[in-house]
């Protein structure tokens, strides 16, 4: 049952951030075991109304207009938990993860955030960004529970709320989608440890509801883009210019998008440590 209410304060709360998929939501809200935040986007489908009929357990934040990845950072602020778990509205952890998500957070100190295997669809795909995370290039620190990352899927995520705030969490610059790295670098710069975790589970069935495969593209060149700005020198955010003019029309489409933000990007902008742009250098097989 979703959000079953206790009188003990709990753990963790899962936060959702969703727009015009009430269908979706309605059949994966039961899957939940812990309380469930949902931020809605300014969905115009009925969303808000449905949700609170059928689950009046889940904390609804309704917004007047789409906030991007930003809702996230305002449904952890509702949550006011310890540890906030993210989940889209056509994903779930799997039963009992949550908790030993949780274990582990509290057993590491340093670690602010942990991405779990993603099982993709009724065939239980493991998501190929997983893979890659296994097999992270900066190996395994000490004092982490499993491979150290620089960035991670948010779908599949649970972080530290209160390293999650101190770096701002998702920002209003970048929205949907790659809007993860931003945030991972900050966490790796301020001393956070990021980390995968291959024994937790994330079953993410996608939504059919989708931006088709050139705009959801585009989206991804938008958001390198304003986070190279944002954070990167200059040689290297003239590569990232580089690399969307030669990716073809989604790549000029993302920079397009892209122009207008520029200048909160630029009032954003804070360079990355030497070590965190090393460590970028090693995961992309540069020498550092």
């Amino acid at each position: 049952m979703t959000g079953t209410p206790s009188t003990d304060r709990p753990d963790v709360t899962l936060v959702i951030a969703s727009r015009n998929r009430r269908d979706d939501l309605l059949a994966t809200l039961p899957r939940h075991e812990v309380p469930v935040v949902l931020v809605d986007n300014g969905s115009t489908d009925g969303t808000v109304a449905a949700v609170r009929e059928a689950h009046p357990d889940v904390t609804v934040l309704p917004l007047e207009r789409n906030e991007g990845a930003r809702a996230r950072t305002l449904g952890a602020a509702r949550a006011g938990t310890p540890f906030v778990a993210f989940a889209d509205d056509d994903s779930w952890w799997a039963p009992g993860d949550l908790a030993r998500a949780v274990t582990l957070l509290r057993a590491h100190p340093r670690l602010a955030l942990i991405n779990a295997r993603i099982l993709v669809g009724p065939e239980e795909r493991v998501d190929p960004v997983c893979t890659e995370m296994a097999g992270s290039p900066l190996g395994t620190a000490p004092d982490l529970p499993g491979p150290s990352l620089l960035g991670f899927v948010a779908c599949g995520s649970i972080v530290r709320t209160a390293a999650f705030e101190a770096v701002g969490g998702f920002d209003p610059v970048v929205r949907f989608p790659g809007e993860e790295e931003r945030l991972a670098l900050d966490l790796a710069a301020a001393g956070w440890g990021l980390a995968y975790v291959d024994s937790l589970t994330v079953h993410h069935h996608p939504s059919p509801r989708r931006d088709a495969p050139r705009r959801r593209q585009a989206g991804i060149w938008r958001s390198r883009v304003l986070t190279a700005v944002m954070r990167h020198g200059v040689t290297d955010v003239a590569g990232v210019l580089g690399a969307a003019v030669r990716s073809g029309r989604p790549g000029l489409e993302g920079l397009v998008r892209a122009v207008p933000d520029l200048p909160a990007a630029l009032r954003r902008r804070r360079r990355i440590p030497a070590e965190v742009r090393a460590d970028l250098r090693r995961l992309a097989g540069e020498p550092a």
